[in-house]
């Protein structure tokens, strides 16, 4: 997990706010970093997940530093999460993923792309799950690696996977290319968001190839509208 320098965190979210609350006029030809992914919208998923049926077994805390605050939840098909969004640059190196830029850059990913390599965090958006502990055990919830999570953020809703596994006591963390397209700061060392994402796991789903985006997409979409139909 990444913690992120406070005042560093709030100056990009009011720069990102500020840029949103331009008029078209005023903002010229410039267009938003990601468009809603798929048909179901950011509010209709919110709408089931407004209270929590606590399924671990203690709670989460979001940095090193702060209190363990955060349960993992149980709805019909899904586990959930609100957190905030450490950025996770872990896997293949690249320009903007690497020893340089992340002071905790590790060249491995605890699940692999079809041909044996590590995830490729700058292009590929993924979620970083809890690794087992006593708090609790995410392959006992049918969550695996390449599985669909929908994340949720600022009203926008990127499809992703499960592509890495991180500390036992700290949860919120996604890859590079999961904030970016969110809209969130993605800098490994100062990014992030402090508060505000919701991660929705869907079980026993799997995408096949894991580095496939446009797959997690259209899974992800299916299992969304699936999810509004039994919860």
């Amino acid at each position: 997990m990444r913690s992120r320098t406070l005042t560093l965190a709030a100056v990009a979210g009011a720069a990102l706010l500020a840029t949103a609350a331009l008029p078209a006029s005023a903002s010229g030809t410039v267009t938003p970093r990601s468009a809603q992914e798929g048909s179901v919208s950011a509010a209709a998923l919110l709408a089931k997940v407004t209270s929590c049926s606590q399924i671990s077994s203690g709670k989460y805390k979001t940095d090193d530093e702060t209190s363990a605050t955060i349960p993992v939840c149980g709805k019909n098909g899904a586990v959930f999460w609100k957190a905030d969004m450490d950025i996770d640059c872990d896997g293949q190196v690249t320009s903007k993923c690497n020893g340089d830029a992340d002071p905790w850059f590790q060249d491995d990913t605890a699940f692999h792309q079809s041909n044996g390599k590590p995830l490729r965090a700058e292009s590929l958006p993924y979620v970083v799950v809890p690794s087992t502990s006593s708090i609790w055990k995410y392959t006992s919830y049918g969550i695996k690696g390449g599985g669909v999570v929908a994340v949720i953020y600022n009203n926008k809703v990127e499809y992703a996977v499960v592509g890495d596994t991180g500390p036992t006591k700290i949860i919120g963390e996604a890859s590079y290319a999961t904030a970016k397209a969110l809209g969130i700061d993605p800098d490994p060392a100062t990014g992030g968001a402090d508060s505000g994402v919701t991660y929705i796991l869907f079980k026993n789903s799997q995408v096949t190839p894991i580095e496939s985006h446009s797959a997690a997409v259209s899974l992800g979409d299916s299992l969304a509208q699936q999810f509004l139909q039994n919860n």
